[in-house]
């Protein structure tokens, strides 16, 4: 029985890498692309510092109609700024999921990002290292499709945020915090958001960075399970459905309950029907306009000082 849960939480975790999309109805989802598309132009895009070791080569394809990366092994930053005169000062860097073993960079990444820009938030999507898949997008396909059946590929997520991802998380907050002046934020008002595998991340980050923490993190349909919460961690905003897989993994919500015992500010929406893999939010659902609630919640807490100066008077909604 323990075998056969195992067997689907991975399932659903790799098909979020490929699909980006909820668990449920695995059997009747296509398998990933068989052909990669070209690197795509990313203007401004920032190489961060790693200790990185050479690998396969970046594998870039396309499922679901969004764009997905995997076998990253040097990872960057790509910039999503503000329209001049709309900035609030905030800053946000935006982690997406796919379990570590690819990013669905699109998806989680350069959609939230540019939602984010144009509210006035400075966005920055991490292209963090993963885990290693085969180098032939053929045989990746092939494999995934076993997993789609429930069957063990060889390859499987890790049960938390690998090492390399974790540095490189630190890595995009010390870039962004050393180059604010520059971006045009303010370097006490930078954020960490992740999805999924992100959101594993993030919560890596609140839990263990240290003076490099984030000012305020975002896990967006994450591991629920507890973490050490410090008298000084960072506020929290935590949105998961109700139907997510990884819900399985925990009894009640142990990450919340530990921000709660600790006195520490935290936010979170449990959102009705709705599974993993949502991203922006699908429409007619609970998590539609969810980033809404983010944005919200950023100005309630004075993170978008610019932008919640102006509206102080109108009572307007962001």
């Amino acid at each position: 029985m323990i075998a056969a849960v195992r067997r689907k939480a991975i399932a659903a975790a790799l098909a979020a890498l490929a699909l980006a999309v909820p668990c449920a109805g695995l059997a009747q989802m296509p398998a990933p692309a068989r052909t990669t598309i070209a690197p795509p132009a990313l203007p401004g895009t920032i190489a961060l510092d790693c200790d990185c070791r050479p690998g396969a080569e970046e594998a870039w394809f396309v499922d679901n109609g969004a764009v997905n990366v995997r076998n990253v092994t040097r990872p960057t930053l790509t910039p999503f700024l503000p329209r001049s005169g709309t900035a609030t000062g905030a800053a946000m860097i935006v982690a997406p999921g796919g379990g570590f073993l690819g990013l669905a960079v699109e998806k989680e990444g350069w959609r939230i990002a540019r939602w984010l820009a144009d509210h006035g938030i400075a966005a920055f999507v991490l292209k963090y290292r993963v885990l290693p898949t085969p180098a032939s997008q053929a045989e990746f396909a092939d494999k995934m499709a076993l997993v789609l059946k429930g069957q063990n590929p060889g390859f499987a997520p890790p049960d938390d945020t690998p090492a390399a991802a974790y540095a490189d998380g630190i890595a995009a907050l010390r870039y962004v915090r050393g180059h604010a002046t520059a971006l045009g934020i303010d370097p006490r008002r930078v954020g960490v958001m992740g999805f999924s595998a992100g959101g594993f991340l993030t919560r890596s980050l609140v839990e263990r960075g240290g003076a490099d923490r984030p000012a305020f993190a975002a896990p967006i349909y994450p591991n629920m399970a507890s973490i050490a919460v410090a008298a000084d961690s960072p506020p929290l905003f935590v949105v998961i459905g109700d139907q997510d897989f990884l819900l399985s993994r925990v009894t009640g919500f142990p990450l919340i309950e530990a921000y709660r015992a600790a006195g520490r500010p935290v936010e979170f929406h449990f959102l009705a029907g709705v599974g993993h893999g949502f991203g922006a939010g699908d429409r007619g659902t609970a998590s539609e306009d969810w980033l809404v609630l983010l944005r919200r919640w950023l100005a309630a807490g004075g993170w978008l000082a610019a932008a919640h100066a102006r509206h102080m008077g109108g009572g307007h909604a962001p």
